[in-house]
């Protein structure tokens, strides 16, 4: 990898569900350091950094990071985009590629394509859409990281003080597509046509049956992707109901 740099967006003080990132997810480990040893399967170390806060809660994130031989960075709390912005900064990162640690199902392959394309692409951002036109950030999926540079980073700094396009990173560009260059590639059909796959980590109900579909996966398959999640789930659709309420509970 030359410019881009895996930036993990992680911190400990989750309102609705505590210490998530660190409660016991699989066996002993927890979520955040079940993210870092599949990214570094695949991703030189040295090209990976977490981007946390200076609240001491985090100390356990970076020590986290420490044993992984992972980059760390810690910024503002709650300006989350001026976090990644000092964060590629300190990296020199021109290109990032934005990983959200509450996605415990995050697809290597799709992060793999997504890096790819950016790496040689002009773009200011790049991510994957659903069919009506969603981009997946905005889903509950979970299955895919997004792209953007930090000169559309710095751009969005500046163009707006509003809290919520400080607190999420890119929701600025997406909604002001004339402003950006931006490419977004279509997910699969088989997973378009789902709309009761929530993958992503926000409650305890979250928490638990997302525990108990990833111990079921890993054991059998440590590489798996989105379409082996999705082939389990089809498997056993009794978790489509529970996903499904979630989705409707905690709408993005």
């Amino acid at each position: 990898m030359n410019e881009a740099k895996i930036i993990i967006q992680a911190r400990t003080g989750s309102t609705r569900l505590p210490q998530k990132m660190i409660l016991p997810f699989y066996e002993n480990e927890g979520i955040f350091s079940l993210i870092l040893k599949r990214l570094t399967s695949i991703i030189n170390k040295n090209d990976i950094i977490l981007a946390t806060s200076t609240n001491e809660n985090n100390d356990v994130l970076t020590d986290i990071a420490k044993e992984y031989g992972v980059n760390y960075f810690r910024g503002s709390e709650n300006d989350v985009l001026q976090r990644f912005i000092d964060a590629a900064n300190e990296f020199n990162a021109k290109k990032i590629i934005r990983v959200c640690a509450d996605n415990p199902f995050l697809d290597l392959e799709f992060l793999n394509f997504l890096l790819d394309n950016f790496e040689k692409s002009d773009h200011d951002y790049m991510s994957f859409m659903t069919s009506n036109g969603t981009p997946t950030i905005k889903t509950h999926y979970g299955f895919w990281a997004e792209a953007v540079t930090l000169n559309a980073l710095k751009k969005v700094k500046s163009m707006t003080d509003e809290n919520l396009y400080h607190e999420h990173v890119t929701n600025f560009i997406y909604a002001n597509p004339n402003d950006f260059n931006i490419r977004f590639f279509n997910i699969p059909e088989v997973i378009d046509e789902h709309d009761d796959i929530r993958l992503t980590i926000d409650t305890q109900i979250d928490f638990d049956i997302q525990k108990e579909i990833f111990n079921k996966i890993y054991k059998i398959k440590p590489d798996f992707n989105a379409f082996d999640v999705l082939a389990f789930l089809n498997e056993n659709k009794e978790y489509h109901a529970i996903m499904k309420n979630e989705i409707l509970k905690n709408q993005k």
